[in-house]
């Protein structure tokens, strides 16, 4: 089989069987092409020497590319293994790099106050504060805030249900804020914005889906407006709202399945934050509830 149909194979068993997201296919495939079109040959003759000389030939990236690449390369010649194309998988003997445990950048809670202090004047600052009210308060993706649809929302509940990596749903409550946030967004602004009759929560100005480009610029112009240095991104509220959680005493289980972590060894980045003893209730914790 050509390279470029099996590639275009295992793309299909990403997307329609392991029911990945499109932006996590695109980097797997990203990878495996990029590592066909290098080594010029059937990648159902690859042998472990040609896996060390593409990692060698990449070793100007950073370790946490390299073993990205890596990944790819092993989930690709699992799944040649698994339709029994080859037998044994070229990167079975391969160790991915060590990576620096780097420790993610949060907010203080009073740089948290100041950042959520929005001034509502039209739609776009009460949709740009049930944003930032959101992220603070569910720690979702911000693909998950971008994709979510107004049938998500239960704020009679305080809750809002997520279909996030997997396609795995979950179930997320909210604080007090991010509801009345959200109700003032969707019951007297909303409709300002929503000229395509969309389902989509947060709109642009043209009343299409809010790009993932356009919230990084929204959240980072009100960092800076509010004078805070930090590199503040949607990744950064996420990590936020688990450090303040974690510090305030939640349990780390609770803490993974809020966040959507597969295993629990992702969301121990936090356990850096605090040693206090661990409990569970998130109404109890949060600090904005």
């Amino acid at each position: 089989m050509q390279n470029n149909n099996l590639i275009e194979e295992y793309q299909k068993y990403l997307s329609l069987e392991r029911n990945y997201s499109d932006n996590t296919v695109k980097a797997y495939i990203n990878d495996v092409t990029h590592f066909a079109i290098f080594i010029k040959k059937n990648l159902i003759s690859v042998n472990p020497n040609d896996i060390r000389s593409y990692l060698k030939h990449i070793n100007n990236l950073t370790s946490r590319t390299i073993s990205h690449n890596l990944s790819s390369l092993k989930s690709f010649y699992n799944y040649l293994e698994r339709i029994e194309l080859i037998s044994i998988n070229p990167t079975n003997d391969i160790d991915r790099p060590k990576l620096e445990q780097k420790i993610p950048t949060y907010l203080t809670l009073e740089e948290v106050s100041s950042l959520l202090d929005i001034k509502i004047e039209n739609e776009f600052n009460a949709r740009d504060k049930a944003i930032l009210e959101l992220l603070y308060s569910s720690g979702i993706r911000i693909s998950e805030l971008t994709n979510m649809e107004l049938s998500n929302l239960d704020l009679d509940e305080c809750l809002i249900r997520i279909m996030g990596k997997g396609s795995k749903e979950r179930i997320i409550p909210l604080g007090d804020y991010a509801v009345d946030a959200l109700n003032n967004y969707i019951n007297n602004y909303r409709y300002k914005l929503n000229k395509q009759n969309s389902l989509y929560v947060f709109l642009n100005n043209r009343g299409g889906q809010l790009s993932r480009q356009f919230i990084f610029k929204t959240i980072k112009s009100y960092a800076l407006k509010k004078g805070i240095s930090k590199n503040v991104s949607p990744h950064t509220l996420r990590h936020t709202f688990a450090t303040h959680l974690l510090k305030n005493g939640a349990d780390l289980r609770i803490i993974q399945e809020l966040l959507g972590h597969e295993n629990l060894s992702t969301t121990q980045i936090y356990t850096h934050l605090s040693n206090d003893k661990l409990k569970t209730d998130y109404e109890e914790f949060f600090p904005r509830s």
